[in-house]
């Protein structure tokens, strides 16, 4: 499929509208919607913030949702966990490079790109709390927490994808980035 890019010229206003539209969702879902503390020490948290970058990857082009992810999860965290500030931009700008923004929101490559998404958000903290607290062992208790934060956002984000993809939201946002 030719990317839309190179047929048509990008309505950077919209695109732009739409960025800040999705991370401010990001920052809603992420630091205040199903926000559940996990240690009390570590400051860190299970959230849903992850399924709307999963949805910004796969609906706007990667510098938008590059764009989505670090603000999203950056003020989220600067809100609720300042110390998680500069991993989760690392964190959540690299989940958001696997997806395509075309075609279906729910397609096989965007499923697989999700599934790629659990081992760099385990990894990520893993090593960011190693380098935090400089000890290997302790961040392991955070590991479950991190899966399950992965896995929910995936299931979240996969029926979501799977319900705006038979509402034609492709085509909507199409005409709105897109100038013809």
């Amino acid at each position: 499929m030719t990317s839309h890019g190179s047929q048509q010229k990008i309505n950077r206003s919209a695109a732009l509208t739409a960025t800040a539209a999705m991370a401010a969702i990001v920052i809603i879902m992420t630091a205040y919607i199903l926000h559940i503390p996990i240690g009390v020490a570590s400051g860190g948290y299970i959230h849903l913030g992850d399924a709307f970058i999963f949805l910004a990857a796969s609906l706007l082009p990667q510098p938008y949702a590059l764009m989505v992810g670090a603000i999203g999860a950056g003020v989220a965290d600067l809100l609720t966990a300042p110390i998680w500030t500069l991993p989760s931009l690392i964190i959540k700008v690299l989940i958001t490079l696997a997806f395509n923004a075309e075609g279906k929101l729910c397609s096989k490559h965007n499923a697989l790109a999700a599934l790629l998404a659990l081992p760099i958000t385990i990894c990520g903290y893993y090593l960011a709390e190693v380098v935090l607290y400089g000890n290997w062992e302790a961040p392991l208790v955070s590991v479950p927490f991190n899966a399950l934060q992965s896995v929910s956002s995936i299931a979240v984000f996969l029926a979501l994808g799977a319900a705006l993809d038979k509402m034609g939201i492709r085509t909507m946002i199409n005409r709105m980035l897109y100038r013809h």
